[in-house]
């Protein structure tokens, strides 16, 4: 039986109704009342586990799940040794670098050398700074990174966008988009590769759902 690793947070509606699509159901994970982590589809073909965002692709990649859904931003962020089989076109956002807008520094280049950055995807700002040839300092936060530059604590940030509405209300704007990011299909390298529980097959029925949709 193949197992799927779902995501919580605002990713899971939609990853849940996507398997709807293909005769899988793991809607249960979507009742309040509900306090299990792990159920089995009524059909009995697939068991769905419910986990943090962050640790999807850890269960991927160590075979505890054999498929997971995962933002993009997190596959840049994290690396994992997983097999990175479609773009879902859902949970859409963008990884920006915003500034105070009173601040100065209205373009990324324009900070100071060793100016202080702060955010929660450190390895996604590390590289974006890198190659802009600006030495800065990450400071890993994973709260309201916004608090950053309102605190004095850092002169920018790198983080998530949807709407915009967060920034906005805390006095900030973006002034650089690193990448866009949308949920992605992954799968465990090997039981991809040896189809194991006919893992290929559910693989493009998914791909198969997102296209027509």
């Amino acid at each position: 039986m193949i197992t799927i690793a779902l995501p919580k947070g605002a990713l899971l509606s939609d990853s849940i109704e996507l398997f709807k699509g293909i005769g899988l159901d793991f809607s249960a994970f979507l009742d309040s009342k509900n306090r299990q982590l792990q159920i089995t589809d009524p059909t009995n073909r697939a068991t769905g586990l419910l986990v943090r965002a962050t640790d999807v692709p850890v269960y991927v990649e160590y075979g505890q799940a054999q498929l997971g859904i995962v933002g993009y931003d997190l596959l840049l962020e994290k690396s994992p040794e997983v097999a990175h089989l479609a773009d879902l076109n859902f949970g859409g956002c963008r990884m920006s670098v915003a500034v105070p807008k009173t601040s100065p520094y209205q373009k990324p280049a324009e900070l100071p050398p060793n100016s202080k950055v702060a955010s929660k995807f450190v390895n996604c700002a590390k590289t974006y700074f890198q190659q802009l040839d600006l030495p800065v300092e990450i400071i890993p936060l994973y709260g309201s990174v916004e608090l950053g530059p309102i605190t004095g604590m850092s002169e920018a940030i790198v983080d998530l966008v949807s709407t915009g509405r967060t920034l906005k209300e805390n006095g900030l704007v973006e002034v650089d988009t690193l990448f866009q990011s949308t949920a992605r299909l992954i799968a465990h390298p090997l039981s991809y590769r040896l189809n194991l529980d006919n893992l290929n097959d559910l693989g493009e029925q998914i791909k198969n759902s997102v296209s027509k949709s």
